[in-house]
């Protein structure tokens, strides 16, 4: 059995199929296609754009476009800022209205942001608890001057999918452009730009078994649709994206789109199996929900609510495990999910979700050895057990310092005291509320000669509250009805966000202290 962790992760990227390495490979060496494919002057300039223009064919041919339709970018987020950017400013005098939701990617929502500043007004539509955007919904929020809808075909935390036809369909209807961000779904669920009335269709190749660092925006060809540039210099992509061509990339890009294709019809229903097999294993436990539309969903994404655990402890407890609590690309902030705030969940539920994802790669033994993982943990961690006293090792995990790492490897000063007349105990929080903290201070001699603490909570709880247990030792009881969670926070760069859960700490230490100035001092 491997020692490397199960990877769940894939809607944050995914493995490059061996056989697209094999024809990147083929563009990168002296002996391959390496060349310049602006360079025209010369065979090997002729052979390199001989096959990006091929993996352009292979691109348009999985979502029934022209290849002249196809503009390579440097990925979805690229696309999704040509798409908006480019549109709204060529467009900026005939209107000024965009329609959107609060659940998009941060690349499609930031660039409306942009927009606004730009003096554009945008409607942010909210989904029902399923997470879908109905039809309905984007036809009360169209006006006179609105531009351009923009909505995601495949949401990439919860997998629901949208009904982009009718949507599309609505659009061309009422003169209004239409832009789809696809990084989810393409080769992963059916895509036709001419029958969904797709005038502008984001897509990347890294969520599909490509390389990172390319994708593509599709483009409506007729009637012709105008975007302003955001970059300028060699003129490349009928001027729309300047910069020299990566043919390898390309390549890679075409090459993962040709096999999505090929393969949809056995790829799909096999990890739609699996994601019913990890659900399976996992849905009997109590207070484990699932997030998002049970039925209009992508094969690959398991999105599931676990209450009563705090979710950065129950991640690095499933620390053999390769998953994430939502997009790959906020992953490292402390804000609950805005996509499971949006469908109504409370930031405590948000904060204790798990996207689970699987891909091609994925095996049975896989999901069956991660769904009992999954079980155990989240039975350990409601019991509020360490894992062998401590967390795992999370040494290279960037949102925690070095401190927060050492402690979490050991946690020291972790337990209780049994009850004395020289031993003072304070408890505050609530572990449904997902943060508890309980200290156990024995005072000889009005001082403090030894702490303990017991917590439920997150990583930077649980090391803030090892802290505060041994920089306890030596003070007396009015130091302790004096301390506050501001040099805890220092010390361990916790983020603000957190700030809320360090008062937690910093109630439960001062009770310790008040139950201890009601009780008979030691004189030992």
């Amino acid at each position: 059995m491997s020692s490397r962790p199960i990877y769940l992760d894939n809607a944050a990227t995914t493995a490059m199929d061996p056989r697209v390495i094999e024809e990147m490979s083929s563009c990168l060496g002296a002996d391959g296609d390496f060349a310049n494919p602006s360079s025209a002057s010369h065979v090997y300039g002729r052979q390199a754009s001989a096959r990006v223009e091929r993996a352009r064919a292979e691109v348009a041919a999985l979502v029934n476009a022209a290849p002249e339709q196809i503009l390579f970018t440097s990925g979805a987020t690229e696309a999704n800022n040509l798409a908006l950017l480019g549109a709204a400013r060529f467009h900026r005098n005939r209107a000024r209205h965009i329609v959107t939701s609060r659940t998009e990617h941060p690349a499609v929502l930031d660039a409306c942001r942009q927009l606004e500043r730009e003096g554009c007004a945008v409607t942010y539509l909210k989904p029902g608890p399923s997470g879908i955007v109905e039809v309905e919904q984007v036809a009360a929020a169209l006006r006179p001057d609105t531009l351009l809808v923009s909505l995601m075909h495949v949401n990439n935390e919860i997998g629901v999918i949208h009904d982009i036809g009718s949507i599309g369909r609505l659009c061309r209807e009422r003169g209004v452009l239409f832009h789809v961000d696809a990084a989810q779904s393409a080769g992963k669920v059916p895509i036709n730009v001419q029958s969904d009335a797709i005038d502008l269709l984001s897509l990347t190749a890294h969520k599909i078994h490509g390389p990172k660092g390319i994708g593509a925006l599709c483009i409506r060809r007729e009637p012709r649709l105008g975007l302003v540039p955001l970059q300028f210099g060699g003129g490349q992509e009928r001027g729309l994206r300047s910069g020299t061509l990566p043919p390898h990339q390309i390549v890679g890009l075409g090459s993962a789109y040709r096999i999505a294709r090929e393969s949809m019809s056995v790829d799909i229903p096999r990890i739609a199996g699996l994601r019913e097999q990890l659900w399976g294993a996992i849905a009997d436990i109590p207070g484990v929900e699932l997030n998002g539309d049970p039925v209009r969903r992508v094969a690959g994404i398991l999105n599931v609510t676990v209450d009563g655990v705090e979710g950065e402890a129950l991640l690095l407890a499933l620390a053999d495990l390769a998953v994430s609590s939502g997009s790959a690309c906020a992953s490292l902030h402390a804000e609950p999910s805005y996509v499971l705030r949006a469908l109504g969940r409370s930031d405590r539920l948000a904060q204790s979700s798990l996207r689970l994802s699987l891909g091609r790669f994925t095996t049975p033994g896989e999901v069956k050895r991660a769904g009992s993982r999954i079980r155990a943990e989240i039975a350990r961690l409601r019991a509020g057990e360490p894992s062998s006293g401590a967390l795992p090792d999370v040494c290279d995990d960037p949102r925690y310092n070095a401190e927060v790492r050492r402690r979490l490897h050991a946690l020291p000063a972790w337990g209780d005291i049994p009850d004395a007349p020289s031993v003072a105990k304070g408890r505050a929080g609530d572990r449904e509320q997902g943060t508890e903290v309980a200290f156990a201070l024995r005072i000889e001699r009005d001082r403090v000669t030894e702490a303990r603490f017991q917590a439920f909570g997150c990583p930077h709880v649980l090391a803030a509250a090892s802290w505060v247990a041994e920089a306890a030792l030596g003070l007396d009881c009015g130091q302790l009805a004096a301390w506050d969670w501001q040099e805890a926070a220092r010390l361990l760069d916790v983020p603000p966000a957190k700030f809320g859960r360090l008062l937690t700490l910093q109630d439960a230490i001062r009770a310790a202290a008040r139950n201890w100035s009601g009780t008979t001092r030691s004189t030992v």
